[in-house]
């Protein structure tokens, strides 16, 4: 009769042995906090505590001006330029508002570079740019966390309301009070909060109104008290090349965007249509510069910026992949920009260029 085999004795555990709380299971703990802080609480609104990194790489200099997205202040820049040469031909010659121009243009680009940062961290928190195409943005990327993102937007929002609030006193209009307050909140809730309207299809209603109409003709009344033709047809303008700018935006990022669940004008109408909304809009100025030339000659000067807008256009037409469309934003912020002092130079010669 063989032998009983022996079965192996198990090891018993000492309950006063230490156990290294870093290896539970053959797994790392630390590494498990790393994937829960990084993929959970991925909030809804622009909560800061909404979502969580313990391990947050340090932004250099170049990050930050990075994330203020340069190449965008154009669609800032260019709507006062513009106010100012429509004051300018509303003025006596020779009378200019320096002080009052320079007020709109620190309102305006501390308000464009607040909603710079705000969208990176709204979006971040989202987790809406997971999956993102053009530069990398810093809450997304992980080069900052979403409070310091969050309080340079702030301090950015403040310094427009600042400047805002210092303009209103010089001009002695209160009423821009309530214009002032009205762009702050529109540009907070374009993708912060729990229903932003970038999301739904209304970023390009937003472009328009504030970075071409509001711009435009505030720039042009706060130094005159009036508005002529000249504020209205360039503000037009320069909004229809601003809302282009964010139509080429969303159209480099359908694909992502869709798969994440933002419902931009762009997906809402699909590739063809965006691109087709794109050459219009950035055609029609050359049409209101046309127009303007037959009293201001020198704007014909602005068909000279075709060179930039032209190729933007076919680029938008045959483009294949999204990140050809990343050169087609550069091209619109220089047309833009180029645009605009066309213009500017139009209005101050027609007015003696004095």
């Amino acid at each position: 009769m063989a032998p009983k085999q022996q079965r192996p004795k198990q090891q018993r555990i000492d309950a006063t042995r230490s156990v290294d709380p870093r290896n539970v299971n053959g797994r790392n703990a630390d590494a498990d906090k790393t994937v829960r802080t990084k993929t959970s609480g991925r909030g809804k609104s622009g909560n800061p505590a909404a979502r969580r990194y313990d391990a947050v790489k340090k932004a250099t200099l170049a990050d930050w001006i990075d994330g203020s997205r340069v190449r965008t202040l154009p669609l800032s820049i260019s709507p006062v330029i513009v106010g100012t040469g429509a004051a300018i031909v509303a003025s006596e010659p020779g009378v200019y508002h320096p002080v009052r121009a320079l007020l709109c243009l620190i309102v305006s680009v501390a308000l464009q570079i607040g909603v710079n940062f705000a969208n990176d961290y709204s979006d971040g928190i989202r987790g809406t740019d997971d999956n993102r195409v053009g530069p990398q943005r810093l809450v997304g990327s992980g080069k900052a966390s979403a409070k310091a993102v969050l309080t340079v937007a702030l301090v950015f929002f403040g310094i427009a309301a600042v400047a805002g609030l210092v303009l209103t006193v010089v001009s002695g209009l209160w009423w821009l009070l309530i214009v002032g307050a009205a762009a702050l909140v529109a540009a907070w809730f374009y993708t912060g909060g729990k229903r932003p309207y970038g999301y739904n299809a209304l970023g390009e209603v937003f472009v328009f109104v504030f970075f071409g109409l509001v711009a435009t003709l505030g720039t042009t009344f706060v130094q005159v008290y009036q508005l002529n033709q000249e504020a209205w047809f360039g503000a037009i303008a320069v909004g229809f090349m601003a809302t282009a700018a964010l139509v080429v935006n969303n159209l480099r990022d359908i694909e992502q965007d869709r798969m994440s669940g933002k419902r931009t004008l762009s997906v809402l109408i699909g590739a063809t249509a965006t691109r087709v909304l794109y050459i219009v809009l950035m055609l029609v100025p050359f049409v209101i510069a046309g127009v303007l030339a037959l009293f201001y000659p020198a704007a014909w000067f602005a068909m000279f910026v075709l060179l930039a807008a032209l190729p933007a256009c076919i680029i938008t037409a045959t483009a294949r992949t999204p990140r050809e469309l990343i050169l087609v934003l550069k091209l619109t912020g220089v047309a833009q920009l180029f645009y605009a002092i066309a213009l500017f130079v139009a209005f101050w010669l027609y007015s003696g260029g004095q």
